[in-house]
């Protein structure tokens, strides 16, 4: 083993960085180079963080809906994450972020504009979460614990975390409730 190798198993780190990890690093990185493209292309306009609700009050119903199963889905899978698994209360509230899940991944098929009136790569997302989310709960049901839990961890992740981080783009609707441009 090199002496930078030695070094490295000194401090700590890890030999090798599971797919969770390389995400938590890249996509934030992505996110910051998309974000700042977008806005120095716009003339660099300065930012300020407020809130605005009317673009969510106009929006769409079934922006609306996504919204809702979002939001849900994010507040509720953090108390499941959180919290004990395996009891009564785990699995009333797990199926009711499979709910919000499938409201949020389903209701995203009928808005488009990213790409004009295309889908876009954020809908592979909603269709990865509508294939993962009832695998990982046939998984539980089976008893097969530890596929259950990487199932629901990755739909959270990639649906919740990734694409919700995504939505924040400046030009986007969360953007412009949250950020004044």
């Amino acid at each position: 083993m090199s002496d930078l190798a030695q070094n490295f198993r000194r401090i700590g780190l890890p030999r090798r960085m599971g797919l969770n990890t390389i995400l938590l690093i890249a996509v934030p990185i992505a996110y910051g180079i998309v974000s700042w493209l977008i806005l120095r292309s716009a003339g660099n306009p300065p930012v300020h963080f407020r809130i605005d609700i009317a673009p969510l009050v106009e929006a769409a119903f079934v922006v609306k809906l996504h919204v809702l199963g979002a939001v849900t889905a994010f507040v509720v899978g953090i108390v499941l994450l959180r919290g004990v698994k395996g009891s009564g209360l785990h699995r009333k509230l797990g199926y009711t972020w499979v709910a919000a899940m499938a409201l949020a991944a389903i209701s995203s098929f009928f808005i488009t504009g990213l790409n004009g009136s295309h889908f876009s790569w954020i809908h592979g997302i909603s269709a990865w979460t509508v294939i993962t989310v009832p695998m990982a709960v046939a998984a539980a049901r089976r008893r097969k614990i530890g596929k259950h839990a990487k199932g629901m961890t990755s739909a959270f992740v990639g649906g919740l975390l990734i694409a919700g981080l995504f939505t924040f783009l400046p030009g986007r609707m969360l953007w412009s409730i949250f950020f004044a441009v």
